[in-house]
């Protein structure tokens, strides 16, 4: 028998999110703009990477912000590591 979320206390880091629509930055790299159901926060990612773009920081399937790193941990410290 499934174990449900009340019964366990964990909390699934996943949330509900809408698409809000595409763009395409000058660099070529398409993001996407979603919105949590829940908080109304916006979201931006970069759904494909442009073969010609220069910035490290455009990685496919990953946040545009720096505060909304979805891979768990804050790129200036991995460089430091």
């Amino acid at each position: 028998m499934a174990e449900t979320q009340e019964s366990t206390g964990e909390v699934n880091g996943m949330s509900l999110v809408r698409l809000m629509g595409f763009t395409t930055l000058t660099c070529g790299c398409v993001t996407g703009r979603y919105r949590e159901v829940g908080s109304d926060r916006e979201i931006t990612y970069i759904e494909e990477k442009s073969t010609s773009c220069a910035s490290s920081g455009h990685v496919r399937n990953q946040p545009v912000s720096a505060d909304r790193v979805a891979h768990g941990f804050n790129p200036a410290v991995a460089v430091r590591a």
